[in-house]
């Protein structure tokens, strides 16, 4: 399986709305906004909440239009019924405007666990729209590569917790389930939003909060994406003393399975 790249030329395009083009022209531009999703036999979760964060972005950079929601329909029937992929739709900057995309991708290999380390500086210029930073936030993964890790940890300047490169983080202490406050800058986790309305329902308490490394020792961290699902934690490099309790992560991957619904109606 392949990558492939569609430009959407607009609804009312007379010889079809879709344009296919190698994913690699150079003249692609920069990405002002980004949403992905995993797609396994035409399933999926929280695609409500991609859809929000994604038109959301672009309504704020282009102004509210019905192009974009049409453009997220004709999207989604793109997409294959069959197979496991991961999509992304893109809003990238074309000379002086800007063009939607959609990358039909075959989804990479995944995991259930992760090391994590902190990330020596946070190149973030827009930390709460998915798109713009992403080029930055891979290199910050491959600078803790060589450290035996997978995910990097940005903090704050005064070393608060804030998200992983591409991932969001939640952790366990004392049965309480915590998360990163909104008030610190982040990207909206669709999973990490499954995840916590899921334990609030069950009867969980989810707590928001500002901490530090050292305030996650003797804690179990789960590292939650849209690609992996839910990752656990099994070492913080030179960071706090990590646990992991049998069959909790169990439970966690559980609520996001029970959240998967058809891509199409």
């Amino acid at each position: 399986m392949s990558e492939a790249l569609q430009v959407w030329r607009g609804s009312s395009a007379t010889d079809g709305p879709w344009q296919p083009v190698d994913w690699c022209d150079p003249h692609a531009g920069a990405v002002l906004a980004a949403d992905s999703w995993r797609v396994v036999d035409g399933a999926t979760r929280g695609l409500h909440h991609h859809h929000d964060r994604f038109l959301g972005s672009v309504a704020a950079l282009l102004g509210e239009a019905t192009e974009p929601q049409a453009f997220w329909s004709a999207a989604l029937a793109l997409i294959p019924s069959e197979g496991d992929w991961f999509p992304r739709v893109e809003l990238r900057a074309r000379g002086e405007g800007a063009q939607l995309s959609l990358r039909v991708r075959p989804t990479p290999p995944t995991s259930t666990e992760a090391v994590v380390a902190t990330a020596p500086h946070d190149p973030r210029i827009q930390p709460r729209i998915k798109g713009p930073d992403l080029e930055s936030l891979q290199r910050l993964r491959t600078l803790v590569q060589p450290h035996g890790a997978q995910e990097a940890i940005i903090l704050t300047p005064t070393a608060e917790v804030v998200e992983g490169a591409y991932s969001s983080l939640v952790w366990w202490r004392d049965g309480v389930l915590h998360r990163v406050d909104d008030a610190l800058p982040r990207i909206p986790s669709v999973t990490e939003r499954i995840v916590t309305d899921a334990a609030t329902a069950e009867g969980v308490e989810v707590r928001a909060v500002q901490a530090h490394p050292r305030d996650l020792d003797g804690a179990e961290l789960w590292v939650l994406s849209a690609l992996h699902g839910l990752r656990v934690a099994t070492e913080w490099v030179q960071g706090p003393r990590l646990v992991v309790e049998p069959g909790r992560a169990e439970r966690g991957r559980a609520w996001l399975d029970a959240a998967r619904r058809p891509l199409l109606p």
